[in-house]
């Protein structure tokens, strides 16, 4: 069971981004200076921190997660979506396009939880 997964609309942006920039890796913070919305960076072009979480890939690009927020939503499912508008992530890729990336949560189901793919852990 995938921790991740992505809309068509996010899909459809990721896909522009990676003819405009190449490989792609997403960062989701848990407040603080960079926000709580994901931010999309060229690959490498963030530097994880100990104990940071990757819970899976979309369209090849690693989501990465902060430790402290993965702790919080382990037991929650990730969908990315995109919106218009200006989010609090100035420097994610898709901010010059007028859109930002989003996260919506639910929570695994029992059944769910037993079935989860392991997660990256930098250590």
């Amino acid at each position: 069971m995938k921790r991740i997964a992505a809309t068509k609309k996010a899909i459809e942006l990721i896909h522009v981004l990676q003819e405009q920039h190449g490989d792609l890796m997403f960062y989701q913070a848990g407040g603080c200076c960079e926000g709580t919305q994901p931010q999309c960076f060229e690959k490498g072009g963030f530097y994880q921190r100990m104990g940071d979480v990757c819970i899976g890939t979309v369209e090849n690009a690693e989501f990465w997660v902060d430790k402290d927020l993965f702790e919080y939503w382990k037991h929650a499912h990730f969908t990315l979506d995109v919106i218009d508008g200006f989010g609090a992530g100035g420097f994610s890729l898709e901010t010059p396009m007028k859109k930002t990336f989003i996260i919506k949560y639910r929570l695994f189901t029992p059944e769910e939880e037993k079935l989860l793919e392991p997660v990256t852990v930098i250590e």
